[in-house]
């Protein structure tokens, strides 16, 4: 039989959880209203200062395979962009993720909007796609090209995008970071 103090902070701890999960998804609410209608890539702080100081987005950083997205289960399922030697973008033109999610119920693309949970914390980077020449690779055209190759590898369907290459810093139109507690989106200035 719990005691009422535990029941107390069982309450309180109920409370905290659902508020936090309430923050979540009004920043999540700001963060898609922001990059909606645009190409953007996404990573934490530590990775973007790795990022400024290459001066470039690189399609291999010195990143173990261990902190990266999807990749513990071997080569076979790692991201498709990776497998092409490039860049993963979201390409939010036209998003509406009521619509995506029920026509794509797999794809994992909240696990990114508005941070990964494992990291609490997002820089979000716009890219100008026009700047980015022949190598940027929309979402349609990307998971066209993925459905002719007939892979298993992992694909947001129709809003990742690729870059084949690295994106240099010249190619950035905008920095924000969002950050869990923080109801905000912070310019950064690289």
């Amino acid at each position: 039989m719990l005691t009422p103090e535990e029941i107390e902070r069982a309450v309180r701890r109920e409370e905290l959880v659902g508020a936090k999960a309430k923050a979540k998804e009004a920043l999540a609410a700001l963060v898609s209203a922001r990059v909606r209608d645009g190409v953007w890539h996404t990573t934490n702080t530590a990775r973007f200062q790795g990022i400024v100081t290459s001066g470039a987005i690189l399609p291999e950083p010195l990143i173990a395979d261990g902190d990266r997205w999807s990749t513990s289960q071997g080569k076979e399922w790692y991201p498709y962009v990776r497998t092409l030697g490039g860049v993963s973008l979201f390409d939010f033109s036209g998003f509406e993720p009521e619509e995506y999610s029920k026509a794509f119920p797999v794809s994992s693309w909240w696990e990114f909007v508005p941070y990964r949970s494992v990291w609490n914390e997002a820089v979000w980077i716009e890219i100008d796609a026009d700047a980015l020449g022949p190598g940027f690779i929309s979402g349609r055209a990307l998971l066209e090209r993925w459905n002719a190759g007939r892979v298993g590898n992992r694909i947001m369907p129709q809003i990742e995008s690729a870059h084949l290459g690295p994106i240099p810093l010249s190619s950035f139109k905008s920095v924000f970071v969002v950050r869990e507690g923080l109801a905000a989106l912070l310019p950064i200035n690289w």
